[in-house]
């Protein structure tokens, strides 16, 4: 398990009281959960540039993010999407429901508006890509400790746009309906009059823009979403 910092000897009582007193004194517990090492570390080292920002834990899975959360009780936890196991999502949803006064920060490099959908309706407070300036994500942290939304301006356009099928291309929606009938990619080469390497190049960006991880995934995102009937 990474980053878990609670003593030998451990006191759920002792920890909220602790928190308690932090918030209290205006300093932002903050957990970190990233998949990526390189990524946690440039999370710790920006946010230890905030005298008021204090990182108690990391994580590498949506699991031990959960169990470890539910321990330390942070204000805020920044929330990869995309992780082995138990993804970011999973991980929110379940907090909301067992954490609701820790706030979940996605924070990721996609941003399809599918995926800005889901993480809020998981229960994030926030969405921040991982490119966005430090001052941004300081911005984003201390709005949803505060109990405000935030959402990365870079990502506004996509957060205003119209429907996820308006993201698909015609060529790529008449695809997902293929591969929901059950078809190959050789049997959907064949039916369009392309080539194979044409049909996985579409399969790859239906799978980007939908966030999903293999093409069942997506074919149920599109049913679900009603991109496809």
């Amino acid at each position: 398990m990474i980053g878990d910092f609670r003593p030998a000897a451990y006191n759920p009582q002792a920890v909220a009281e602790q928190a308690a007193e932090e918030r209290t004194n205006g300093q932002i517990t903050c957990l970190i959960v990233d998949d990526h090492e390189v990524v946690r570390e440039g999370l710790r080292l920006s946010l230890s540039r905030a005298p008021h920002i204090r990182v108690v834990g990391e994580a590498a899975d949506g699991a031990t993010a959960v169990a470890l959360a539910e321990r330390r009780r942070p204000d805020v936890v920044i929330m990869d999407v995309r992780m082995p196991g138990m993804d970011g999502l999973e991980a929110t949803k379940i907090l909301s429901q067992k954490a609701p006064d820790v706030a979940v920060l996605i924070f990721t490099a996609y941003s399809e508006r599918p995926l800005l959908r889901r993480g809020l309706e998981s229960g994030a407070k926030g969405y921040i890509l991982k490119e966005a300036p430090h001052q941004t994500l300081l911005k984003a942290i201390d709005k949803v400790v505060a109990g405000e939304g935030f959402v990365d301006p870079a990502l506004m356009p996509a957060f205003l746009s119209g429907s996820e099928e308006e993201m698909l291309t015609a060529r790529e929606r008449e695809i997902l309906k293929l591969l929901a009938d059950g078809m190959s990619n050789a049997d959907v080469a064949a039916k369009l009059f392309i080539s194979q390497e044409t049909v996985k190049s579409h399969v790859r960006h239906i799978l980007t823009k939908l966030e999903a991880d293999t093409r069942t995934h997506a074919v149920a995102i599109a049913l679900r979403e009603a991109i496809i009937d």
